[in-house]
């Protein structure tokens, strides 16, 4: 672990964290162990344990010394997804079966809620405080802003600062934790801590931003699950919140329209009315701002390697 000090590049993160989950992760659950090993060799991102570890090493700590914390980042994550698969009847993640397709719903509810218990169990037992408070408070965030989205379902007429709520909650609050816990277990001063929590949470709104944009642009294939799911499922996204904002009723009329008889034409005409209306345009300009706000953020930190990997990464979402 020494090769990843403060002062380090930091190439090899992913490559610890993926090594810790393949060595060293198993729960008491056979079952449980198997499902969420399942998920996490389906790939993903790992951005939240990478931004768990590069805010240890802004704060002058040694990312090596946290893999666990980090793990514990992804894998609620993980356990989210599972249960959000249940909800929302979904067959693919990631590119493959969604855990409800081969394992059912029961146990497929029972595996995330196992996960969750036994990740609290060793954060409690583990880390000090502040770190199982912010953990569960996230927790109670992410759950209410499932229920949120669930109730916007349909709603034509969310405003943008609901979206933007539901967005913080279900998304941000876990990028939040991330930073500010590796804030705290770095070291870091409550104005170090506090500037990661808030790179974090805006991080996490353009990363939001940035996911509902690819649900409408991009294909099956890049995204690991259905294209256009979230139109499928009625949610009310930033595209569709902007275009409506924009398109006047004859587009209301479309969407309307394609949520009392689906199919492949009226999907393809409100996708088409989405971009000629600026859904699209607008979203973008959203995740700039957001964007920009995180990296705004970050200013109290001491330049480092670790802060500038920081601004990387949300200039990847530009991209």
């Amino acid at each position: 672990m020494n090769a990843l000090r403060a002062e380090a590049p930091y190439d090899d993160l992913e490559a610890l964290v993926e090594r810790f989950f393949s060595e060293r992760f198993a729960t008491d659950n056979a079952v449980v162990t198997e499902a969420i090993k399942r998920m996490l060799a389906a790939g993903g991102k790992r951005l939240r344990p990478r931004i768990t570890l590069l805010s240890v090493a802004a704060c002058g700590g040694d990312p090596g010394k946290h893999l666990p914390l980090a793990a514990y980042m992804e894998l609620i994550h993980v356990a989210t997804l599972v249960h959000d698969d249940v909800v929302d009847n979904a067959q693919m993640r990631r590119g493959v079966n969604a855990t409800a397709v081969d394992y059912g719903n029961r146990v497929s509810v029972l595996a995330g809620d196992y996960l969750f218990a036994w990740i609290f169990k060793n954060v409690t037992m583990h880390y000090p405080p502040p770190v199982p408070h912010v953990l569960s408070a996230t927790l109670a965030d992410i759950c209410d802003g499932e229920v949120l989205q669930l109730q916007a379902l349909g709603n034509l007429d969310l405003p943008i600062e609901r979206y933007v709520e539901i967005a913080q909650k279900k998304t941000g609050s876990l990028f939040a934790a991330s930073a500010s816990c590796g804030a705290v277990m770095g070291g870091g001063t409550p104005e170090a801590t506090e500037a990661l929590r808030a790179f974090g949470e805006a991080f996490g709104i353009a990363f939001q931003m940035k996911d509902d944009l690819l649900d409408v642009t991009a294909d099956e294939r890049a995204i690991g699950k259905p294209a256009a799911n979230d139109l499928a499922e009625h949610k009310t996204t930033l595209p569709l919140i902007a275009a409506l904002a924009a398109g006047g009723p004859e587009f209301r009329q479309l969407v309307n329209a394609f949520y009392d008889q689906p199919s492949g034409g009226a999907l393809a005409a409100v996708l088409s009315g989405i971009e000629q209306t600026g859904g699209l345009a607008g979203t973008q300009a959203e995740i700039v701002r957001y964007s920009e706000k995180a990296k705004r953020a970050l200013e109290p930190i001491e330049d480092c390697p670790a802060k500038r990997e920081l601004g990387r990464l949300t200039n990847l979402l530009l991209s």
